[in-house]
């Protein structure tokens, strides 16, 4: 596979891995708006696992995502 061809392939795993990451954060933001997420932290004081997981993923993916994309093949 040519150079180009790998750059490419980098950028484009990349965006997709970004909007991936994008959606996941936007997930966790609407999971701890719920009421039920908003009731266990006013109780606990800690948002909820699922709320934590969907943040980490998302800013894991958004990460992963910019170096991706940002990446140079230089050999």
């Amino acid at each position: 596979m040519s150079n180009a061809r790998h750059a490419i392939m980098h950028k484009i795993i990349g965006v997709i891995l970004l909007i991936v990451g994008i959606f996941l954060l936007l997930q966790g933001h609407d999971f701890s708006r719920a009421f039920n997420a908003q009731l266990k932290n006013l109780f606990t004081g800690s948002p909820s696992s699922r709320v934590t997981w969907y943040y980490l993923g998302g800013a894991i993916c958004c990460a992963v995502g910019l170096v991706e994309f940002f990446r140079s093949d230089k050999k």
